[in-house]
């Protein structure tokens, strides 16, 4: 897989001004037709030619031409899309440095409000320059709002968003009052650090200022995540609550980008919640597309992109992503907050979401699971001790080309850091290689072909039964 380094190129400086999105090309429905024939013709196992037919149908129906690539272009950098963006938490993807996540053909890195709030403080980062300097980046950056410490801090999960209810009682998920570290209110969420224990209190204004002091080019709203359990009453409580948070987030980020004219302007994002009802999520991203418009009436900022965020169970990621798509504007980004899964990349990205982030790659790589394209392995097998073959050879990158599968099962039995290093490495170069080659094949008309050409190789024979 290539890597993507038109980033640091001359293309960097286009869009120094402020950040602007460009459209470059759309899935045709072309595309989704021969890929119905390419898989028909192309399909093995029990199931008959009509069988596939109608999975065809299903899968590629309605996409409506919502995917699509382009151009988001930010003061330190253009970020083609679709595009993986990796996690440095807390300004550091962990086991790499800048250089090596750099050389993944990673385009940007997206770091965490609330822990750089904690440590180091976004003073220090400010006084640094802003996060891509601190951080020795020099590429775009994103920011989150803390929204997600308020839920994994205030109601669970255990610190993982799980993609489905399914074997989960209310116990399981959402923690007892006791035992919360957060507990939200209208004006915003009183915390205790999970550093000392100390407390703390982030509101909408307060986000917007830690996220000004670190610089990101991309910041977002802060926002309530709630859980999968959450009743529907509360659901429309939090869809409300964190519109009108939206709107002090927008009433502070034009206050800051007024006063702080001494750094490069940034872009606040809005977040759309609602959980898996239709009729919320098409309500907040209209609520928050209406907020954007007029305060840019006003003659101030609106938003200049938006995420999807919430807990959603993974069989209806696409129908949510679409719904929002539906409702958001052509000219503005939008990011899928915490997704990370083959599958899950390929049915965002056609239902119309740009760039994701995920710790998923990172954090998987550190305990020996590696990204192969006959899917995961986890080194740290017994199968894996005489296994001189690289991780991939057919993925490449550095790891595959200078380490074999019995060397790095070697550095994780014996605990050595260098083994979260090599996992790390490869899992990224795979991830944002598979969505640079997802990309290429939007701007070469053949999605579906390669989108079956991936998941037939990747998950089997069954692959289709992953998408609904």
């Amino acid at each position: 897989m290539a890597d993507n380094q038109e980033n640091t190129s001359a293309d960097a400086g286009a869009g120094a001004a402020d950040l602007s999105f460009e459209v470059r090309t759309r899935l045709r429905d072309s595309d989704s037709a021969d890929a119905g024939a390419a898989g028909n013709a192309g399909a093995a196992g029990s199931a008959g030619a009509s069988a596939d037919a109608g999975a065809s149908a299903r899968l590629n129906g309605g996409a409506g031409g919502l995917g699509r690539t382009g151009v988001i272009k930010t003061p330190h950098g253009n970020i083609h899309t679709p595009a993986f963006i990796p996690v440095a938490t807390k300004a550091t993807v962990k086991t790499l440095t800048p250089e090596q996540v750099r050389s993944t053909g990673a385009q940007a890195m997206l770091s965490n409000a609330y822990h750089l709030y904690l440590q180091p403080g976004p003073d220090i980062v400010d006084e640094a320059g802003g996060l891509a300097t601190f951080e020795n980046w020099h590429g775009p950056t994103y920011t989150d709002s803390g929204g997600f410490q308020v839920m994994s801090l205030g109601v669970g999960y255990k610190k993982v968003l799980a993609m489905d209810t399914k074997g989960r009682s209310e116990a399981d998920i959402i923690q007892q009052q006791k035992k919360r570290m957060a507990v939200v209110d209208e004006d915003g969420v009183d915390f205790r650090s999970v550093i000392d224990g100390s407390k703390h209190r982030f509101t909408p204004e307060v986000s917007m200022q830690i996220q000004h002091q670190l610089g990101a080019d991309i910041m977002f709203a802060f926002d309530e995540l709630t859980t999968l359990v959450n009743t529907r009453p509360y659901q429309e409580q939090s869809v409300a609550r964190t519109h009108r948070w939206a709107r002090r987030c927008l009433a502070e980020h034009q206050r800051l980008t007024d006063l702080r004219t001494h750094r490069p302007p940034q872009s606040l994002w809005g977040v759309v919640q609602g959980a898996q009802y239709e009729d919320l999520r098409r309500q907040a991203a209209r609520g928050l597309v209406q907020l954007s418009e007029e305060a840019e009436a006003q003659g101030n900022r609106g938003f200049g992109g938006f995420g999807i965020g919430g807990a959603l169970e993974k069989e209806n990621l696409g129908t949510i992503v679409r719904w929002v798509a539906e409702e958001l504007p052509e000219d503005k980004p939008r990011h899928l907050l915490g997704i990370s899964e083959p599958d899950d990349l390929f049915t965002a990205i056609e239902a119309g979401a740009d760039t994701f982030d995920c710790v998923a790659p990172t954090r998987l790589g550190r305990r020996g699971g590696v990204y192969t394209l006959d899917g995961r392995l986890n080194l740290m097998g017994a199968r894996f001790k005489r296994d001189f073959s690289p991780i991939d050879a057919a993925v490449g990158g550095y790891v595959s080309e200078n380490y074999s599968r019995a060397y790095i099962h070697h550095l994780l039995k014996a605990k050595e850091y260098l083994a979260g290093t090599l996992c790390t490495l490869h899992n990224l170069h795979f991830m944002v290689g598979l969505v640079d080659r997802i990309r290429e094949s939007m701007e070469q008309g053949r999605f579906y072909e390669f989108r079956e050409e991936f998941m037939g190789r990747y998950y089997g024979p069954a692959w289709r039964e992953r998408l609904g």
